[in-house]
């Protein structure tokens, strides 16, 4: 069933010095937010406005300090260690204690610092409100750790750049401080890239066709604009035909966001803040289509279609 979306656009504004091939304004971003006050409007190809798809509950993200939801930060030690002084006195009195747990090796996304990076709404209609056209994802790790999941399959190592998916149709990368793309491994249909400790990093999506579409995005299984697990129904970014987003962190509010860093896997926002670990390490894309619009024509019904035309359907000519 369709559902009527608002879309936030907004342009990312860095308060760190930049280099020279950072320089100039920052790419356009967008994020999906059904609005129970403003519901979306659908504009047909007159430019008129049709007749609104009902919203859905949600929030509106015109406010100040908030975009809906926005992703909490990690529990603070105080607040865990009053949690660990309830339970140190049960831990006492019990007869056997549990071995503390093994640090997992490899790289986690961090709860880094803040960046300035403001948003507003826009209208946008899903042509499906629960089903995306396409998804793909990027696995990441620290040299070692890429290499050890690649070898599981024979890879293939590749130099910086974007991954090709959605059929060609969306490019997706992970971009470091300097401006510059990470490289990475190909293994089994998988694309693993290669970070290092403490650096920070950028999701780049890049929009190769004449349609604008919703991306919504997460980081170790949590959604980037709430911090909560991620799913096909949270909001999205919006990317403009042929434009390019580039989302820098976890959003904290309409004019802020936590910048992505590479840490530990014990030190990562999904580990301080959910204590849950198994999906670490992996950066998801789910891509939304605009109603109205089919940025894929190449189905798999038209595809048998073409591969089974017959090139000599008559044996002899007939008059026309």
């Amino acid at each position: 069933m369709n559902s009527g979306r608002t879309i936030l656009t907004g342009l990312t504004m860095i308060l760190a010095a930049t280099t020279a091939a950072c320089a100039g304004s920052a790419p356009k971003a967008a994020v999906a937010n059904e609005s129970p006050s403003a519901p979306a409007r659908d504009y047909g190809p007159s430019g008129a406005p049709a007749q609104a798809a009902p919203a859905s509950p949600g929030y509106y993200g015109g406010g100040e300090g908030a975009v809906g939801q926005s992703a909490p930060p990690p529990p603070s030690a105080a607040s865990k260690s009053s949690g660990d002084d309830r339970s140190a006195g049960a831990a006492r009195r019990s007869e056997s204690v549990a071995p503390a747990p093994q640090e997992r090796p490899g790289l986690g996304t961090e709860w880094g610092e803040t960046r300035r990076s403001s948003i507003t709404t826009v209208p946008f209609v899903r042509a499906d409100g629960s089903s995306p056209f396409a998804t793909s994802s990027l696995f990441y790790n620290d040299e070692e750790g890429a290499r050890a999941m690649a070898n599981a399959a024979g890879y293939r190592r590749f130099s910086s750049g974007t991954v090709n998916t959605a059929g060609s149709a969306i490019q997706v990368g992970l971009r470091d401080e300097g401006g510059h793309f990470l490289s990475g491994f190909v293994a089994g249909g998988k694309s693993y890239i290669v970070g290092e400790p403490g650096h920070r990093y950028t999701i780049v999506v890049k929009n190769r066709t004449d349609l604008r579409f919703e991306v919504v995005m997460s980081v170790d299984g949590l959604d980037v604009l709430d911090g909560k697990t991620a799913s096909f129904g949270k909001r999205g970014y919006l990317v403009e035909p042929r434009g390019e987003l580039e989302v820098d962190g976890w959003r904290q509010s309409t004019d802020a966001v936590a910048a992505f860093r590479f840490g530990s896997v014990r030190g990562s926002y999904a580990g301080q803040k959910t204590g849950d670990t198994r999906n670490v390490g992996v950066i998801g894309f789910a891509y939304f289509h605009e109603r109205g619009t089919n940025p894929w024509p190449w189905t798999r019904e038209e595809v048998e279609r073409r591969q089974e035309a017959n090139p000599f359907p008559g044996q002899f000519a007939t008059p026309p």
